[in-house]
């Protein structure tokens, strides 16, 4: 697991390279303000060798945070960020490493007949209940979400997980109401809450793709507000010293999708209606990143390059460029997310070196000041 030690020492090491608040807060010390993500490449033993060279290339150069799922890449991404850790010079202490569950994974390669993959490899073993499963793939049942860290500590083959994120939990919304939908949030970070106490995971928090920047009337839409408080009651239940480990969000930001910045769509005082009692909170609502910052859970930008459509010349805003450092449109798209108040690290995907030498390039230069942030959108 990451320590406080480890990763001073790394930042110590590494940071007179790059520029202003390159390294940020999180856990129990600083991390990089760049992430390296793993979803993208086919299952392929090429794209394998590609991340294992990208990841021991960032971790070396300054980026010490890598991010996966257990699906992702049909389970190979999970296997070479481990790899790739064990195999690097820098110490594993000093390595902020994030894993997702929720989605069902295959093993290694994507199957000829994935429904009949999920019923004789989840269903008939019992590790899901079909009457769990949503879409056929997405589950958050406590006793999936625990046999799914299970198989992603043994994927990474490490004995901890830094931070471990319920993945997409609004895509249980297509068949459960919102208040169901919280429930099974609230019980999975109960079990969740019993393994951080075992050591098995440092944290935890939500990865999400629509639930946080959607409007309040959106099927989709879940309240920050109200998934906090499920948090604090599952550390209720559970009864760790520390109130609950519930640390960090994830969500898309990037300047096409600033939804997380402009929409102020999250009611402090509760969710909105209220799960428990089905009343309305009038409260002032208030954007996710600002009721992240305020609550003090640190965010994790996701798409932050938009899968490289951001990477063009011409992608971004000739007014929003002109105010961006970087060489590069793909740094300057970076660095605009960096530059968003409350965000704690932007990740970007690259299982090529020039890409990584690229984006870790981008930390050497300045993110906007809080202002100049703000000036962009007026």
């Amino acid at each position: 697991m990451a320590t406080r030690e480890a990763l001073w020492n790394y930042r110590n090491e590494f940071g007179d390279a790059f520029g202003r608040t390159y390294f940020r807060r999180f856990g129990p010390g600083v991390i990089s303000s760049v992430g390296l993500g793993t979803y993208l490449g086919a299952p392929t033993n090429a794209v394998d060798d590609a991340y294992r060279e990208a990841i021991g290339l960032a971790l070396r150069s300054g980026v010490n945070v890598v991010d996966t799922a257990v699906n992702y890449r049909c389970g190979r991404s999970e296997r070479v960020v481990g790899e790739a850790i064990r195999d690097s010079p820098i110490d594993r202490d000093a390595v902020v490493v994030a894993t997702k569950g929720g989605f069902l994974p295959f093993d290694g390669d994507r199957p000829d007949d994935p429904a009949s993959y999920v019923r004789e490899a989840f269903v008939e073993p019992g590790i899901v209940d079909v009457d769990d499963l949503v879409g056929g793939s997405h589950c958050l049942a406590p006793e999936y979400v625990e046999w799914s860290l299970d198989r992603s500590l043994d994927r990474l083959g490490l004995d901890t997980i830094d931070c471990y994120y319920l993945h997409n939990p609004e895509t249980q919304r297509a068949v459960r109401s919102r208040e169901e939908v919280y429930d099974a949030i609230e019980a999975a970070f109960e079990r969740l809450e019993r393994r951080r106490l075992a050591g098995d995971i440092g944290r935890y928090g939500v990865a999400t793709w629509d639930a946080f920047r959607v409007p309040e009337d959106d099927d989709r839409f879940l309240s920050l507000p109200e998934i906090l408080a499920r948090a604090e009651a599952a550390g209720r239940s559970v009864g760790p010293a520390d109130g609950h480990g519930f640390e960090a969000i994830q969500l898309p930001f990037n300047v096409a999708m600033a939804d997380a910045f402009t929409r102020a769509n999250h009611r402090p005082a509760s969710s909105t209606p209220d799960a428990r009692d089905g009343s309305v909170d009038e409260s002032t609502p208030v954007s996710t990143l600002e009721f992240a910052h305020d609550a003090g859970l640190s965010v994790f930008t996701s798409a932050s390059i938009a899968q490289g459509d951001l990477a063009v010349p011409g992608a971004i805003p000739d007014g929003v460029d002109a105010e961006l450092s970087g060489g590069t449109p793909a740094q300057r798209a970076l660095n605009f997310a960096r530059s968003a108040p409350g965000v704690t690290c932007s990740l970007v995907g690259a299982s090529d070196v020039a890409h990584v030498r690229e984006n870790v390039a981008a930390g050497t230069f300045d993110p906007l000041g809080a202002g100049a942030f703000d000036a962009v959108f007026e």
